[in-house]
């Protein structure tokens, strides 16, 4: 009898395409892919994380309002706007209102629903940022490719310091189910420099990295060594732009909850899981010869309780 994993790896491949036609991008999408193309300075790159941030409220804000919330000059605001593309702050402003206004028409991002207490408001927001990463999902081929580049590099490298090492981690732990040489770095400094250079001595061509709030200088400096020695870079992060984001070759910005003390990864989760069913579709026999293999050793054994 197949295992779980097994049956799931039979049963389910990701396909290439949108699968709704009436399937479009998410609003936070929409945005990072109309601020994703210029090169925007320190002070630009801020106004554009408060927009997605605050779409539906910094979209009816007059320019000396944004500029008061966002901490910039009026003039940097309207430099901002020409450096995305629009001829003054108020073409861009238009733009934003036609986006947030499409959020506010339907779906958990836009209704007025009782948050109740806290708890479930941090719920509700998971669920805006899962429905946000659904729409995303709308189109997968970017997810499809990255699994085929991340099954054919051998070793594969796994990259999450400090609070991303569980994000890190649980992609690591269940690719090597799949995949013949997962290497884990879930320590910085030169620890991580080894690892890396290693990897790429070895024959490895990509690094997975996880960069989750509070991002880290020694994820950045990582990165950075990993690009210096050749390895190209994907990168799971609730932000799609920032010095990391800049440093990577692939991107997949997902939500993170914030309503907590302590942020809530549901979003990354599923990103993170997607990646994994991408690199299954990507070698089905290799994927059902490990399983099988894995099934047998678990049996003899006796990994796991009976249910």
């Amino acid at each position: 009898m197949p295992s779980p994993q097994q049956a799931r790896a039979q049963a389910t491949t990701i396909t290439s395409g949108k699968t709704a036609p009436e399937a479009e991008a998410s609003p936070t999408s929409r945005l990072r892919a109309l601020f994703d193309g210029p090169h925007l300075s320190p002070g630009q790159r801020r106004i554009a994380q408060y927009l997605i941030e605050h779409l539906t409220e910094a979209a009816f804000l007059s320019i000396t309002d944004l500029a008061e919330r966002v901490g910039v000059s009026q003039p940097s605001v309207t430099r901002f706007a020409a450096a995305v593309g629009f001829s003054g702050y108020p073409a861009l402003r238009e733009r934003l209102q036609a986006i947030a206004l499409g959020t506010r028409a339907g779906g958990p991002a836009a209704a007025e629903v009782n948050r109740g207490n806290e708890l479930q408001a941090a719920v509700d927001a998971e669920i805006e940022n899962l429905e946000n990463l659904r729409r995303d999902f709308a189109d997968p081929d970017g997810v499809i490719d990255l699994g085929r580049q991340l099954s054919a590099s051998t070793p594969l490298t796994i990259l999450g310091l400090r609070i991303s090492a569980s994000l890190a981690e649980y992609f690591a732990y269940a690719a090597r189910r799949i995949h013949p040489d997962v290497r884990l770095v879930t320590r910085g400094g030169s620890v991580a420099y080894d690892a890396l250079l290693q990897s790429r001595e070895a024959g490895g061509t990509w690094v997975l990295a996880f960069s989750m709030p509070r991002h880290a200088h020694e994820t950045l400096t990582a990165v950075r060594v990993a690009r210096g020695a050749g390895l190209k870079v994907a990168l799971v992060t609730d932000l799609a732009l920032g010095p990391v984001a800049d440093e990577a070759d692939v991107t997949f910005a997902t939500g993170t909850g914030s309503r907590l003390v302590f942020d809530s990864y549901a979003a990354p989760g599923v990103m993170a899981a997607a990646l994994l069913q991408a690199m299954t579709d990507a070698g089905p026999e290799r994927t059902q010869a490990r399983l099988e293999e894995y099934e047998q050793i678990a049996e003899q054994h006796r990994f796991f309780l009976r249910e």
